[in-house]
Formats: C-alpha cells, structure tokens, sequence
C-alpha cells in the first residue's frame, strides 16, 4: 500500500489546522505557505475533507477553514479514507460492503496475508488521533523556540 499526495497532504493540512486551533479559522493560503504546499491542491483536498464533515468552511473575506471537531476527535484513518478510499493493499480485501468477485477466492492462500496487512494498518491509522500527532510534533520540536542565537 502507498499512499498518494492526497494522503499525505491532507493529513499535513488538518495537522496544521489541529496545530493552529486556537487561532480561529485558517485561510488555505496560509496553510499552502506554511506547508510548501500548492493553494490549489489544497483547495481539492479540502472540498473532500468539508464532503466528509472533517472540517467547516467560513465564508467572507476573512474566512478559512476550522476542524469540525476537537483534535482528539478526528482520526488519522478517517483523514486518510476520506482522501484515499480503502486502505486496504488489494481490491479482494476492501472494506466495501461488497465482495469483489474472483474465481480463485475460495483457494487464495495469500488472501489472508492481505487481510492481516488491512486490518493492522486500519488498526494502526484508527488509533492515531490528530491530538496524538499535536503531541508528537511539539515532543519533536520543543525548545526550537528556545534558541539564542549569538553574533
């Protein structure tokens, strides 16, 4: 399984969000900036993460975007599904509600193999928060602010 752009930006972009709640809405400019990240781009991401209720537009000139929910609220999986699809690494394995028909699939010994990979990435993903990933970066980048710097 690889995850595309749209994975891995979007989940930059609400981890930015997450990052400046307290701030009020963010403009997708400032994300784009901040990110080294195209507007554009984000502005496909985000119509797909407002579809899934993952945030909320604010309109007006100083309107942006804000997290539908508390950090601790919004899972890493439902970011990455709502911008992927499936995390599943083959079509036979998918979380549809509907099988995918295969000829071989009473007899397919490596179907379990995907199965076991499905379910541990969906079990990793589904027990990361956005808070989670807050906590992470500022353990990462703590006392960064702190440096003196002498001439």
């Amino acid at each position: 399984m690889k995850l595309s752009t749209k994975g891995r930006y979007g989940l930059k972009a609400m981890l930015d969000l997450a990052l400046h709640d307290s701030e009020g809405q963010v403009a997708l400019k400032t994300i784009a900036e901040r990110q080294g990240l195209s507007e554009n781009y984000l502005e496909q991401l985000f119509a797909i993460l407002k579809k899934a209720e993952l945030v909320k537009s604010i309109r007006g000139a100083q309107g942006g975007y804000i997290l539908s929910q508390t950090p601790d609220n919004i899972t890493v999986g439902s970011v990455l599904r709502a911008l992927e699809g499936s995390l599943a690494p083959t079509e036979c394995v998918t979380d549809s509600s509907e099988p995918l028909y295969c000829s071989k699939s009473g007899k397919c010994v490596t179907k379990l193999v995907w199965e076991k990979i499905r379910d541990k990435v969906n079990e990793v993903v589904d027990s990361m928060t956005l808070a989670d990933l807050l906590e992470d970066y500022r353990k990462a980048n703590s006392g960064d602010e702190f440096f003196t710097y002498y001439i």
